[in-house]
């Protein structure tokens, strides 16, 4: 059992930067993928990045790529979210998950994925 919890989530204003964490506990993260989601209200949940903890190759969904950089400490079982260039079409709750053996065509669908952190809210406005 993985158990994941998020932090760094706030208010910030356009053009601003935040940094999510996700820390991760209960198992190892070998042969997982980690993922960052996100859901704005009245909007679905929505694929944001993910890295393969198992040599670090890194996806971005197209309207994050060169703003966004998912990251991890593996010594520290931890995953982190750089956010720059925030926009408020970014407000939303960023969730962290966790998923075993998922392959790149299908690290973007969340329902491939274990385990999820509680999330934390993104606000971006002025």
């Amino acid at each position: 059992q993985v158990h994941l919890v998020e932090s760094g989530g706030g208010l910030v204003q356009p053009g601003g930067s935040l940094r999510l964490s996700c820390a991760a506990s209960g198992g190892t993260l070998n042969g997982y993928v980690m993922g960052w989601f996100r859901q704005a209200p009245g909007k679905e949940r929505e694929f944001v990045a993910a890295i393969k903890w198992s040599g670090g190759s890194r996806s971005y969904a197209d309207s994050v790529k060169d703003r966004f950089t998912i990251s991890k400490i593996t010594a520290q079982n931890t995953v982190f979210l750089q956010m720059n260039n925030l926009r408020p079409e970014d407000t939303a709750v960023y969730f962290c998950a966790a998923g075993a053996g998922l392959i790149t065509s299908t690290l973007r669908s969340g329902a491939r994925y274990n385990y999820w952190g509680q999330g934390t809210q993104v606000t971006v406005s002025s």
